[in-house]
């Protein structure tokens, strides 16, 4: 059953290009290991919510946007066994990250519907 990481980052808008570059340097890094397309997006109309929304959910500052990613796996052992090997791979941690990763928001989920 495909298996995704999904991830909610606040990103400096000035660093767009910097993220973008991020992404497309660690991207084949995770296709090495298995996954199977890795998938980033800016946000362009991310309205405030009454209780919550993306925006309170990083903690998002001024002069920041919310970014949405995710990396599709072809399963979850798959993606466990990659996330495994990448943790141990110096070339990830050769990279800054153009964001504050506290705030990002990761998690896995299991596809149970792709229409």
């Amino acid at each position: 059953m495909p298996f995704l990481d999904i991830t909610v980052i606040p990103v400096p808008t000035a660093n767009k290009a910097a993220y973008l570059d991020h992404s497309r340097y660690t991207t084949p890094f995770f296709k090495e290991h298995g996954a199977t397309s890795v998938t980033e997006c800016w946000g362009e109309d991310v309205p405030d919510g009454k209780l919550t929304d993306f925006k309170k959910a990083v903690a998002l500052k001024d002069g920041e946007t919310v970014a949405v990613g995710w990396i599709s796996w072809p399963d979850r052992a798959t993606r466990d066994a990659a996330w495994e090997k990448l943790m141990q791979d110096e070339r990830l941690g050769a990279h800054d990250m153009p964001f504050d990763g506290k705030r990002m928001i990761f998690a896995g989920f299991e596809v149970v519907l792709d229409g």
